[in-house]
């Protein structure tokens, strides 16, 4: 996803008081230091390293009474469950150490985001991550939910009724916080009969950007893919929605096609595709009224955003 650097009035931090008490309670030694995480841009995280040297990533759920998105709404519970299944399917994510209250304890990971050593891969190891990721993204859409959509809604029976609800979801955030659009809906409306073609809901992480994939190995060894985090975005779906984040506003390379193994998609699924990218498109346009974002770089990228939905919507 692209990212906007500038603080989210989402964001809740704790006092090293608070911190430390939790390192005892769940590792049952003293916290020796902590750093907050700044990449992210909705949760607060922090990573701690604990007297004896392990360390985890904590994550801190928004307050409570700061304005959301309609499909924002008890995240960390849709994070939690997504790394519950993606562990039980030998996926690599992080372990989660507690889950409460708002709060996601998880062991950290020790290599580095995609996107930060993207500039000293070669053009091999970078073909060859993709081919990887692609087999990642294989064994993560095998696993299949009871619902459609998100878990903490807006969903439903079919993936017609749950991405249908999910867009009037959106467009009525927009109304909430004042966001003008232009009249897309009979844009979606048209489309949503290629909807029906997906018969089962499968586990979407839909943020797989570089930044919240991490990276192991090199220089000296070869690269592989250490895990995968951030998947508070997650939803039940059509497994084509994953190529809206997999492949961020551009088109999809053949080494992912070769690790997840297709070779083409049908009108049909590119115009599903199209959907996908511009409901992301819809996102990115709106959360930025309630996080508070501002300045120039901001409005760039809404311009980008809101340039890219209409090509997606073809017109």
């Amino acid at each position: 996803m692209i990212r906007v650097v500038v603080d989210s009035l989402t964001k809740r931090r704790l006092p090293e008081a608070e911190l430390d008490a939790l390192v005892r309670r769940v590792l049952g030694v003293p916290l020796a230091a902590h750093v907050e995480l700044t990449e992210g841009m909705f949760n607060t995280a922090y990573r701690l390293t604990a007297a004896d040297g392990r360390e985890t990533v904590l994550k801190v759920a928004p307050p409570p009474d700061v304005p959301l998105l309609t499909y924002e709404r008890d995240l960390m519970r849709t994070e939690a469950l997504a790394f519950e299944l993606m562990a039980a399917h030998g996926l690599p994510v992080p372990q989660v150490l507690l889950h409460e209250d708002g709060l996601l304890l998880m062991t950290a990971l020790l290599g580095e985001p995609w996107s930060s050593a993207r500039a000293r891969l070669t053009d091999a190891e970078h073909a060859a991550l993709r081919r990887e990721l692609g087999v990642v993204v294989r064994d993560l859409h095998r696993i299949t939910g009871d619902v459609f959509g998100y878990v903490q809604g807006p969903n439903g029976a079919t993936w017609r009724e749950a991405f249908t609800a999910m867009v009037d979801a959106a467009l009525a955030d927009a109304d909430r916080f004042g966001v003008e659009l232009p009249d897309v809906r009979p844009a979606f409306e048209a489309r949503a009969h290629l909807l029906d073609e997906v018969a089962e809901p499968v586990l979407v992480h839909f943020d797989l950007w570089e930044a919240n994939i991490f990276l192991a190995g090199g220089p000296d060894g070869q690269y592989r893919i250490e895990g995968i985090i951030d998947p508070e975005r997650a939803m039940f779906g059509d497994p084509l929605a994953e190529i809206a984040t997999v492949a961020l506003f551009a088109d999809l390379d053949d080494d992912f096609k070769a690790g997840y193994g297709v070779t083409a998609f049908s009108e049909a699924e590119l115009t599903r595709i199209a959907l996908y990218r511009a409901y992301l498109c819809l996102v990115m346009i709106v959360e930025g009224v309630p996080r508070g974002y501002t300045g120039e770089e901001h409005e760039a990228h809404v311009r980008f955003f809101r340039e890219k939905l209409v090509e997606y919507l073809g017109g």
